[in-house]
């Protein structure tokens, strides 16, 4: 008997027949290569649970299930070298699993590289903008990378491929009109895929903003390379082509700062007392948490013959807290009004006119 089962195989001197000796060597390499991820991977685990990082946690935790079978398909290769028929059939599959696997290994780092610094920004803090603004570069490149490297392993694969690759090489020599009209059918989608690349550098919104988009008001809650998509305050989602961030109008109320200011309308009477009021809603917002302490001002913005337009304005953290605060002042002005000048609402006045004696009338 020799010393190893390529040997024994070589030398015809097995006791099963030839193509079971090849599935047992198979079956063995494929066993020592998960053995070998298992040993490896529980040792690994435990180093880096006694770190503070969470990177590494999670780069271990990406690559476990592709370099498990990038071992396998390396024990596989060993194998294929020591027996002329498994190598012959290993030389026709390998185009396909070789790309497959590094692309595979490729996404996992990336994912855990893109996770780790996103555990840097932090967008659950009040003032969150530089996160946002973080987050959001790292959402798009993470899509452009993805696309790149699923692109390229697509590629590597389909070359392997003799039929595939003879069709390449006649389509590059003959590209002419085909490429015109290869080109003019994915317009619309490289122009989505360009939008996302000009939204991740030039940032006209960024993860967690609040818009005003198509008439309604919400947060960016998912930026792609071809859609956004924007949670609407009633837990709706709307979906908006990239292009459109790009190339239409629409509101940004976080796109510097998250502190919004906000007033509440009062129609009154023209006789109205301005004072009181004034201190009443200076008194109002002084005892209400949701007030940032940045502005409060009431002024008469605007008179009729019939009512007097009185604005109360004032500032808030945010867009929710802002109209919580406006929906609260609201109400316990027009509760203070009530009860204290109801005579200020105002009114419509009508005047009786004397008629004049009775079958009078013009000459």
């Amino acid at each position: 008997m020799t010393d190893t089962l390529a040997d024994y195989a070589a030398e015809g001197t097995a006791i099963l027949p030839h193509p079971w000796n090849l599935l047992a060597l198979a079956v063995i390499a494929t066993l020592a290569a998960l053995l070998l991820h298992h040993v490896v991977f529980r040792l690994l685990r435990r180093v880096v649970g006694r770190t503070r990082s969470e990177a590494d946690e999670m780069l271990v935790r990406r690559l476990a299930m592709p370099t498990r079978f990038a071992l396998v398909a390396l024990a596989l290769v060993l194998t294929a070298r020591e027996i002329p028929a498994f190598e012959t059939v290993w030389e026709r599959v390998a185009g396909f699993v070789m790309p497959a696997v590094i692309g595979w290994i490729a996404l996992a780092i990336l994912q855990a590289l893109i996770e780790a610094m996103k555990l840097r920004a932090d967008i659950s803090v009040e003032d969150n903008l530089a996160a946002r603004r973080q987050r959001t570069k790292l959402t798009m490149l993470s899509r452009i990378a993805t696309f790149i490297i699923i692109f390229v392993t697509v590629g590597l694969v389909l070359l392997s491929i003799p039929g595939v690759r003879d069709i390449g090489v006649t389509l590059v020599a003959s590209a002419g009109l085909a490429g015109l009209a290869v080109g003019a059918a994915a317009q619309p989608a490289l122009k989505s895929l360009i939008a996302g690349v000009q939204m991740a550098l030039t940032e006209p919104i960024n993860i967690d903003d609040v818009v005003i988009i198509e008439g309604e008001w919400g947060r960016i809650e998912d930026i792609r390379t071809t859609y956004v998509v924007v949670k609407i305050w009633d837990e709706r989602r709307l979906i908006v082509p990239t292009s459109q961030f790009l190339e239409g109008a629409f509101q940004n109320w976080t796109k510097k700062t998250a502190q919004l200011l906000g007033s509440v309308m009062l129609y009154l009477d023209p006789a109205t007392r301005i004072g009181p009021i004034r201190a009443e809603f200076e008194r109002q917002i002084a005892d209400n948490p949701r007030w940032d302490r940045r502005v409060q001002v009431v002024q008469v913005t605007e008179t009729t013959r019939d009512a007097i337009e009185v604005r109360l304005l004032m500032s808030a953290k945010d867009s929710p807290t802002l109209f919580d605060l406006r929906c609260d002042i609201r109400e316990g002005m027009l509760e203070w009004l009530a009860d204290h000048q109801p005579e200020a609402f105002a009114r419509l006045r009508l005047l009786e006119a004397d008629a004049g004696p009775a079958g009078a009338g013009p000459a």
